[in-house]
């Protein structure tokens, strides 16, 4: 990683010039995510959390997840991890068949990725790993056959996405050549089908759409954002939560560091509308197993928005797609595949 030795101190100066932003409200979670954290020594991981510690509240135990990719984790690795404060690992395997990988330009193999969590198993209880489903061409059988190997490694949490195609990535080329078939969003629905299905059958709660957890091991700092907590990003591309406003942080790794040497917090900042703060609660409330509380809307808006939110939900509600259950509005097994949708046709625009 070039300038990882500044990117670390600029991480570092970074916390202490924003250890007030969360007016002493105790950290009871730490994601180190985004880009390679796997890649920084047990040395420079260890200074990071501590200056944490030093400048923030934090809670006697907190759930402390670094994200990392096979490839990353050797033995070795993962005995300096298991020595850290690190109490939680999110690994992106994404699929243990090579030629999935090799369509998604992944760095590692299926043996790596198999290596990884048998010896990550040594060491952690925590784990939570990301699998990709709805991959052009890939056989509902060999979905299934995705999902047994995971089950067989005895992994406690799983965050299973769509396969997205973002524009000027190698995918988007190879689609746009036709030397990669294009999403098949039905065989993307079959995917995800059998994904609750057998997920179910293994003892984990779908609590959010993409995530699937046994009890006592949902993420504590994913669940955070869905409940609508504050929460502080540190770090280049970084976002923010206060409840009032967003912020985030430039991308660009050189003038990250250069505003932070100069002791200028690199950062933009949106203040939300009513509207704003109404749609978020829509979103990620539909998202999880938790809904949408009547009474917290009716709280934190009006009286008036509520009844709009009923009437324009019904349509859903008659076509099963939404539930009201105890003054809660929540999706369907029938509307999940299509939670993004029914949430943005119940936004305030």
């Amino acid at each position: 990683m070039k300038k990882k030795s500044e990117l670390v101190k600029s991480l570092i100066t970074e916390i202490k010039l924003r250890k007030n932003e969360l007016a002493n409200q105790p950290i009871e979670t730490i994601y180190l995510g985004g880009g390679t954290p796997s890649l920084l020594t047990a040395h420079e991981l260890q200074r990071l959390i501590e200056t944490i510690f030093k400048n923030f509240k934090v809670v006697e135990e907190p759930e402390i997840t670094i994200e990392a990719n096979p490839d990353d984790l050797t033995k070795k690795h993962i005995k300096e991890l298991e020595n850290s404060p690190v109490n939680r690992l999110s690994i992106g395997i994404q699929s243990f068949f090579d030629n999935d990988l090799s369509q998604m330009n992944r760095a590692h193999n299926a043996i790596e990725a198999k290596t990884c969590l048998a010896n990550v198993r040594d060491y952690f209880n925590n784990i939570s790993i990301d699998l990709i489903y709805g991959i052009p061409e890939m056989s509902v059988d060999k979905w299934l056959e995705n999902l047994q190997i995971a089950f067989g490694f005895n992994v406690p949490h799983i965050s299973s996405y769509a396969l997205t195609i973002e524009p000027k990535t190698a995918l988007a080329t190879f689609i746009k050549r036709g030397t990669f078939p294009p999403i098949d969003e039905h065989l993307a629905l079959q995917h995800f089908h059998a994904l609750i299905k057998e997920t179910r059958k293994h003892e984990f709660v779908h609590y959010e759409i993409s995530n699937f957890g046994k009890e006592g091991y949902f993420s504590k700092h994913n669940t955070s954002y869905w409940l609508g907590e504050s929460y502080l990003g540190i770090g280049p591309s970084a976002h923010s939560y206060n409840g009032n406003q967003r912020s985030w942080n430039i991308s660009n790794n050189s003038k990250y560091i250069e505003s932070i040497q100069n002791n200028q917090l690199p950062s933009s900042v949106e203040k939300l509308s009513t509207n704003d703060k109404f749609n978020e609660n829509i979103m990620t409330g539909l998202r999880t197993i938790w809904g949408i509380s009547l009474d917290k809307i009716e709280k934190n808006f009006e009286e008036e928005t509520m009844i709009q939110l009923l009437k324009s939900a019904q349509k859903f509600i008659d076509q099963d797609l939404l539930k009201l259950d105890d003054k809660t509005l929540k999706v369907t097994e029938k509307g999940k595949f299509l939670v993004d949708g029914i949430a943005s046709e119940l936004f305030m625009i």
